[in-house]
């Protein structure tokens, strides 16, 4: 079943999606990140290229030919996944093929409007039966 991981009171929500996508692949894993739209698509983009200057993590748009083999993918058309690894979700919605990746990733920013729709999105998990973890970063410099 689906590891699914909240993490709440973000104040940089790009930034902490990043710096997740990163660790992840410093494990070993690969990450798929949704985004809503392309304009999101291209900042995370340009966040990964600048994130740190002593690593790099290798990413593409999930259209590129060299997708399938990336570490990290980012995807704002809702293209079918190249791995089932880690999905990372900026999405409003819960992504339709989230069960089918080891772990979901769902950061929710301090917005009133982003917090509505991830208490949606948690209860739609809830009411299907996957367990859910919280991480609280209001006191973390995110």
């Amino acid at each position: 079943m689906t590891q699914i991981d909240f993490y709440t009171h973000v104040g940089n929500k790009l930034g902490v999606a990043c710096r997740l996508a990163a660790k992840a692949h410093a494990q070993g894993l690969r990450v798929a990140v949704l985004c809503a739209d392309a304009a999101t698509a291209q900042s995370v983009d340009r966040m990964l290229w600048t994130a740190s200057p002593l690593t790099f993590v290798p990413h593409c748009q999930a259209s590129h030919p060299l997708a399938p083999r990336t570490p990290v993918v980012i995807d704002h058309e809702g293209l079918a996944p190249a791995h089932d690894q880690v999905l990372l979700n900026l999405r409003a919605e819960w992504p339709p093929v989230f069960s089918r990746f080891q772990r979901l990733i769902e950061i929710v920013s301090q917005d009133d409007s982003d917090r509505a729709e991830a208490r949606a999105r948690f209860k739609f998990y809830r009411d299907r039966g996957y367990e859910i973890r919280t991480h609280d970063l209001s006191r973390v410099d995110a």
